[in-house]
């Protein structure tokens, strides 16, 4: 059975190392939060029970280590809690499986080409380097598919149609192309695929540095011993640390600080209103999940767009398509380089997929708030005055996109159903989800901060990789050093780069680079 580690501090600042034999500790605790003592044990008691008789029905006899772990939690409670203190949650992590790509002892010598990280775009360049023959190794800090397991919440799903999952030699082939698949079946998916070319991984070989060699080669620091490679593709994504906006040092000892990676469901946090800060993708979704499942939400929004998740009798991820709009070049965009930095459409793939109206949740009992502005230690929070521009510019939004399809069928004469215009179900009142809000007095107990990540390139010593703004400075993954490359980075080059849409088509085009300089290495 899976067996989860979970670290506690307790209000006298010791710390405390625990395990549970199941998964259920994670609906009980979220990292990053705090409890009361006596909610804390109410809840670690009720898992650890679960875990325990889960391994009864399993083998037939109650888990002593549950019984033990209990103990060990009371007595910590006995010697360490505080009047009206606080158990902070530090970390709840599962121990990794035995990886299914284990490394030798020591990963030396020197290889043609290193690809640093395993997942979908990783392992996309390593198909694209077997089908021509070059020598390569993927390295990978933790499994494949890491991050879809560790940064994604219980429900989370794809936002996209099954249909665009489109990995070389193995496109989507379930029965449901116009569904969306949740996060387990992604994680099988990219594992499928690493298998089918049986893909030369090495999990838990962590890179921690790499640097510029001797005669063009670059050499690579890792937890399992030091190498040389001709060409690096980093593709690690460019989300690595988790943002917080500078206010969140300010959150006061009566509410838990989330960041969105962390969340995992609603029953984990601890009990008492939510308030989420963030309408990006991961933000609206996230409110929605603690919504349906019956928490007192408040959310602050911003000003992330939307678009419908059908129009006109068709996902408009499919009239997109039809259109041409994932295949616009970032240098073609016309907001250039700047698109890189723009938020996503909130919409959900959930239960099949549906629109995210703000306003509707409005009208069943979610409270919402304009931009957070500003936070007090006496648990008092400031919101802007901006509510209803940041609702009215998201749906404005949603119907330029719907106008751009009804131009579309008119122009070819195709036959679709009529659209159902949208109709405004809520409007702010006067103060326009501007004011003050006592954290305490509204219940609030957790903050979920869907704020985004920060890109953190300092383990890559190469002087010329990054741009005047820290960005890496490439043309379609191909960047300005000699034989160093991305990929997986949103917009790399099109809308589809960093997802499964187009991952491939970039992995090919960085494939033929990378082939023409191993021609070029050979020759010399």
């Amino acid at each position: 059975m899976p067996v989860v580690q979970f670290t506690l501090r307790w209000p006298d600042g010791t710390v405390q190392h625990c395990e549970s034999p199941s998964r259920a500790i994670e609906r009980a605790l979220a990292p990053g939060a705090s409890y009361p003592v006596d909610e804390l044990l109410r809840r670690t008691d009720a898992a650890l029970h679960e875990g325990s008789e889960r391994v009864r029905a399993k083998y037939g006899f109650a888990c002593t280590e549950s019984a033990t772990q209990r103990q060990a939690l009371h007595r910590g409670a006995g010697r360490h809690a505080r009047p009206l203190g606080r158990v902070l949650v530090e970390s709840v992590q599962r121990v990794a499986p035995a990886p299914t790509h284990p490394p030798p002892k020591v990963v030396d010598g020197h290889v043609a080409v290193v690809v640093i990280g395993a997942g979908q775009a990783g392992l996309c360049v390593s198909w694209e380097l077997v089908q021509r023959g070059i020598d390569h190794v993927v390295l990978e800090g933790d499994r494949i598919a890491h991050a879809w397991k560790s940064d994604r919440w219980d429900a989370f799903c794809l936002v996209t149609p099954n249909w665009q999952c489109q990995l070389p030699g193995l496109p989507y082939d379930g029965d449901d192309p116009d569904g969306f698949m949740l996060r387990d079946e992604v994680v099988s998916y990219v594992e499928r695929f690493a298998s089918s070319f049986e893909a030369p991984v090495y999990e838990g070989v962590a890179v921690g540095r790499v640097a510029e060699g001797r005669g063009g080669d670059f050499v690579l620091e890792t937890s399992h011993g030091t190498l040389s490679a001709g060409q690096v593709v980093l593709a690690v994504g460019g989300y690595h640390r988790p943002r917080f906006p500078a206010l969140a040092e300010q959150v006061p000892a009566v509410a838990s600080s989330v960041h969105s990676s962390a969340y995992r469901n609603p029953t984990s946090l601890p009990d008492g209103a939510v308030l989420v800060v963030g309408t990006g993708q991961s933000g609206a979704q996230i409110a929605e999940d603690l919504h349906l499942a019956g928490r007192e939400v408040h959310l602050s929004v911003g000003s992330a767009p939307r678009v419908a998740r059908r129009w006109r009798g068709r996902d408009v991820v499919a009239w997109l398509h039809d259109i041409g709009h994932y295949e616009l070049p970032i240098d073609e965009h016309p907001e250039g380089l700047g698109a890189r930095k723009e938020p996503n459409h909130y919409v959900t793939g959930r239960d099949g997929g549906h629109d995210l109206d703000l306003r509707t949740f409005a009208t069943q009992g979610m409270h919402l708030h304009g931009r957070l502005a500003g936070m007090g230690p006496d648990g008092h929070v400031r919101f802007a005055a901006d509510l209803r521009a940041n609702l009215d510019g998201a749906d404005e939004t949603y119907d330029r996109i719907n106008d751009t399809i009804d131009k579309w069928i008119a122009e070819r004469g195709i036959d679709a159903p009529a659209g159902t215009t949208h109709s405004v179900a809520w409007e702010p009142d006067a103060a326009d989800g501007g004011g003050e809000l006592d954290l305490e007095d509204a219940g609030i107990s957790s903050i979920v901060w869907a704020t985004g990540y920060e890109s953190d390139w300092d383990w890559v010593a190469v002087d010329g990789l990054l741009d005047e703004t820290g960005y890496p400075a490439h043309a379609r993954g191909v960047t300005e050093v000699p034989g160093l490359h991305m990929i997986g980075l949103p917009w790399l080059h099109t809308w589809g780069s960093g997802r499964f849409a187009a991952v491939a088509r970039d992995a090919k085009h960085l494939s033929g680079h990378i082939a023409a300089a191993a021609r070029v290495a050979e020759a010399a």
